[in-house]
């Protein structure tokens, strides 16, 4: 288990190195790299806006993540959550509908500021839960640690760092 410090580290870590790989995408950046699958533009979003529904979550305040039966919550957490925790990779699926960005900023360096602001909220998001006690309701996952979820989420980043397209994501 990490503490919080360091799950906020990871996370800015994964922030700065998708940021990095967005920023040479250049003329691909709004192309996405296979029929059915996002642009830069949108992985950077769906980044953001899941950073920032999972500063709702932990805020504690109506989230657009998905809200599961109670009894589905602790058979999700063991299976998913804490297999990601454990491995730190994503197994394949598909986002929520509300993650699904139609576009996304309009250049790599809006990307950056999309993603460093999104980032800011969950630092701060993460700081305050700590002082309350570090426990997040997880509306999928149940009664999780902050410092846990914190760093599911930059798991979560790292993960769509690696479907930046061929050739840009690599260094």
């Amino acid at each position: 288990m990490p503490d919080l410090d360091s799950a906020l580290v990871a996370n800015r870590e994964a922030v700065n190195e998708l940021a990095a790989v967005a920023e040479r995408c250049g003329a691909v950046w709004t192309t996405p790299r296979a029929p059915g699958k996002w642009s830069p533009s949108q992985l950077v979003e769906h980044v953001a806006r899941a950073m920032e529904e999972s500063a709702n979550v932990i805020a504690g305040v109506p989230s657009k993540l998905p809200t599961l039966p109670s009894f589905l919550r602790p058979i999700l957490r063991t299976l998913i959550f804490n297999r990601i925790l454990r491995t730190g990779s994503f197994p394949k699926g598909k986002a929520p509908k509300a993650m699904n960005p139609a576009s996304g900023p309009a250049t790599p360096i809006d990307g950056r500021r999309r993603l460093e602001e999104a980032l800011m909220r969950l630092d701060r998001e993460c700081r305050a839960c700590a002082q309350r006690g570090g426990a997040v309701a997880s509306g999928a996952f149940g009664r999780i640690s902050v410092a846990d979820y914190a760093q599911f989420v930059a798991f979560h980043t790292r993960h769509h760092r690696k479907q930046m397209p061929a050739g840009v994501a690599a260094s």
